[in-house]
């Protein structure tokens, strides 16, 4: 049969006609969707009976969209050593939460962290590192078997079914089973006692034995197993447990001693298992790669340090640094999953420099850093401290300033202005505890300004005090100038006033008798503070962002673009189900239409996507050009999204959706978290999550959330300005029928035509050229 050239056979028009028909039979079939049983959260396993009850619709999440290898710049195969994996140039680290963090640590080294050690790993081997998320461990060592993965970079626990298939590193640390109920469960002081429990396990996890072990055991207790999907976010396992008092999770030791640090509604019981190895996977047959992650893990390896006071030759000798913080907005937080704060950032540096592991302490609102110095619970302490001699009575001195800020009043621009000092006659300070500022204010009262002064409770924090003075429930206040600046571009109704004098210059405090730490500290400062990074860290803490100040001022001219980059909006808008005019709207709050913008953490381009996260989303960083940048955050917009419940409403989905791709999934969660213990709607933004959002920068909120204190301001400024210029465009453009607004996506469905359609799913067809 011939089919080349001018002559066309009459065969060959047949054979042509039968294979498009075939291919458009096969577009028309709909996807199978998954199997009902994988899509929920709470899952059945194993059972001494049947479950008396299915689970309920409030009781279901949708389970997070993994993205997989292939999608990640990551998609080949490769099962040999590390000769074979340094050939591409890269070494894939799979986990169950990707390149972010899953909590804030509040007691730990933060450089032993599996993020931190695997990113050390490959800088040792001159690799470029990938993060890849796996649903759970179960998938994480398929992956590695499948050569889609190099190093399972997670706390697994070492288990002769394990053995069998998976190599592993030297043990990293030794945990034991525990059982974990609420405070109204049964009682888990003793197996033995279990009697019609619903034990709680994480899918795909060896813990799922120890809950099998306990039902052959006692055939009699009635007793029934779920696995449940976590994807590093044990908080829903516990609010699980939560809803019925005969719920008993299943955890590893250190894991419940995680949530209880943060968590007063749970409680700890029996242990149900012996000592168990927790460990690095690796493929079978891999013995260069086994011996450097082996070699690498014993020399990083430190145990964090309990109360001690030594001097730097046994900080030296224990090979671990701690500093004392408060967990605040200049200090040390967590923001879209990664560490961050200019404390955190200095102290980490030193501790580099001197090849030491940071070990992060978090002293509470209410307590003193100086006295849990002088207890021997950390090293230095810092956190905003202007350097005064009041501590050395006490034997502590301060070390050279590392900043200089001066004090500024700060007011509600619904009272009178405080433009100078005499302008204080009349008015009220409440001041943040323990703070230099008390004695600032009582100095101008004591030079005879008419100036009450009032200390505020140990545990209200100086970002608690801001968002009083906004509400109009306080008067003023007294700040560091570059903290009054970030607050007032992030809450309208804050007014900077006078500045107190001169820059106060601040420094870390340290014990007396620790000379020599004191030496060394003194030499990084003073070294440090002239490198770029330094200015670059300062901005980034200390100055507004210009971009996020602005308030929704964009011209909208009918009939011309909204941006100059509409079609390529489109583009990626209608791929994953999007309002364009949202993303346009979304890309003006983020970069001002800028291509080159970067901000001061680093976030890239016109979405401004962190380079962590744009290298899970496919697109590695620099994201300078306009397409690579709005694919990437696009991308990353319908991947949070999909993180969400599907029974949640469409509008409210959006809202959640910006707020996380702002702050961040985590502060996300512990708000909708806070929201519930309020009394407000979990499942609505405006007048409910944002509220409690707001009330995560007030300690005795932030210290009981699993990610901890965020500027709550920025994320509720951030949806409201997107929501308003969003609605400017659509009444516009309301004659642009391109998209619904907005829209309800269908996810691994697709349609040949609107004849074909369910009812209630919306179908999105363009009416713009594709370009």
């Amino acid at each position: 049969m011939r089919c080349r050239y001018k002559a066309i056979s009459p065969y060959c028009w047949i054979f042509l006609y039968f294979f498009i028909l075939i291919l458009a039979l096969a577009g028309c079939s709909p996807k199978a969707p998954e199997d009902s049983e994988k899509s929920g959260t709470l899952q059945p396993t194993a059972s001494s009976e049947s479950s008396p009850q299915a689970n309920t619709p409030t009781e279901e999440k949708k389970s997070p969209t993994v993205i997989p290898a292939k999608e990640q710049q990551v998609n080949y195969i490769e099962t040999g050593d590390l000769k074979e994996i340094k050939k591409h140039g890269t070494i894939r680290f799979v986990n169950l939460t990707g390149a972010a963090e899953n909590l804030l640590p509040r007691d730990g080294v933060v450089s032993l962290r599996h993020f931190e050690l695997g990113n050390k790993l490959a800088d040792q081997l001159k690799l470029e590192a990938k993060w890849i998320k796996a649903p759970t461990p179960d998938k994480a060592v398929e992956m590695l078997i499948a050569g889609e993965a190099d190093v399972i970079a997670y706390n697994l626990t070492v288990t002769d079914a394990r053995k069998k298939i998976i190599d592993f590193s030297v043990p990293m640390r030794q945990s034991r089973l525990q059982l974990v109920t609420g405070p109204s469960g049964p009682d888990i002081s003793d197996p033995s006692k279990l009697n019609d429990v619903e034990l709680i396990v994480p899918q795909g996890s060896a813990n799922i034995e120890a809950a099998q072990q306990l039902i052959a055991k006692y055939p009699d207790a009635k007793l029934s197993v779920r696995e449940f999907v976590i994807h590093g976010n044990r908080d829903g396992l516990i609010d699980m447990l939560n809803m019925k008092n005969n719920r008993v999770a299943i955890l590893e030791n250190f894991s419940a001693e995680d949530l209880r640090n943060y968590r007063d509604d749970l409680r700890l019981g029996a242990y149900v298992s012996e000592m168990q190895n927790i460990a690095w996977g690796m493929r079978k047959d891999t013995k260069r790669l086994n011996s450097t992650v082996d070699n690498f893990i014993t020399r990083n390896l430190v145990k964090a340090q309990e109360e001690r006071i030594t001097d730097w030759k046994g900080i030296k000798k224990s090979g671990v640094i701690r500093l004392l913080t408060y967990n605040g907005p200049t200090t040390y937080f967590i923001w879209k999953g990664l560490l961050m704060g200019f404390d955190y950032e200095l102290a980490k540096a030193f501790a580099d420099k001197h090849k030491l592991q940071l070990q992060i302490i978090v002293v509470p609102y209410e307590e003193s850093l100086a006295d849990w110095l002088r207890a021997g619970r950390g090293d230095f302490a810092g956190s905003e401290l202007n350097i005064t001699s009041s501590y050395e009575p006490k034997g502590m001195v301060f070390t050279k300033p590392y900043v200089e800020s001066a004090e500024q009043i700060i007011s509600s621009k619904n009272k009178p202005p405080i433009e100078k000092i005499q302008d204080l006659s009349g008015r009220k300070l409440t001041l943040r505890a323990y703070s230099s500022f008390i004695d600032t204010a009582k100095t101008l009262r004591d030079a005879g300004i008419d100036v009450e002064v009032q200390v505020a409770p140990p545990d209200m924090s100086q970002s608690q005090i801001f968002s009083l003075i906004s509400d109009g429930l306080i008067d003023a206040t007294i700040s560091n100038s570059g903290r009054a600046k970030i607050e007032a571009s992030v809450q309208p109704n804050l007014v900077l006033g006078t500045l107190l004098g001169d820059p106060q210059p601040q420094g870390w405090l340290v014990l007396r008798q620790n000379w020599h730490l004191l030496k060394n500290l003194n030499k990084f400062i003073e070294g440090y503070r002239k490198t770029a990074k330094y200015k670059k860290q300062y901005a980034a803490y200390f100055e507004p962002n210009k971009r996020f100040m602005q308030r929704v001022s964009t011209r909208i001219i009918p009939g011309e673009n909204l941006s100059p980059y509409d079609d390529l909006v489109k583009e990626s808008a209608y791929k994953y189900d999007f309002d364009w005019r949202m993303i346009v709207a979304q890309m003006w709050q983020e970069s001002n239409f800028n291509p080159k913008a970067v901000s001061p953490v680093g976030a890239q381009g016109l979405m401004q996507v962190m380079p962590a996260t744009a290298e899970e989303m496919g697109f590695p960083p620099p994201l300078f050009e306009p397409e690579r940048a709005i694919k990437a955050g696009v991308k990353y917009m319908d991947w949070v999204r999909d993180r969400f419940n599907p029974s949640l409403p469409t509008v409210n989905k959006l809202w959640f959706t910006l707020a996380s791709y702002n702050a961040g999934y985590g502060h996300l969660l512990d708000a909708q978290r806070l929201a519930k213990q309020l009394g407000l709607d979990p499942n609505v933004w405006f007048d409910n999550v944002e509220v409690a959002m707001l009330k995560l920068a007030q300690p005795q909120y932030f210290k009981r959330a699993r990610y901890g204190y965020v500027r709550g301001s920025e994320p509720v400024q951030y949806v409201r300005n997107i929501s308003n210029l969003y609605k400017a465009y659509v009444e516009m453009m309301s004659d642009d029928a391109s998209v619904a607004v907005p829209l309800q996506k269908a996810p691994g469905i697709s349609y040949c035509s609107p004849l074909h359609t369910p009812e209630g799913v919306i179908q999105q067809i363009p009416n713009y050229s594709a370009p």
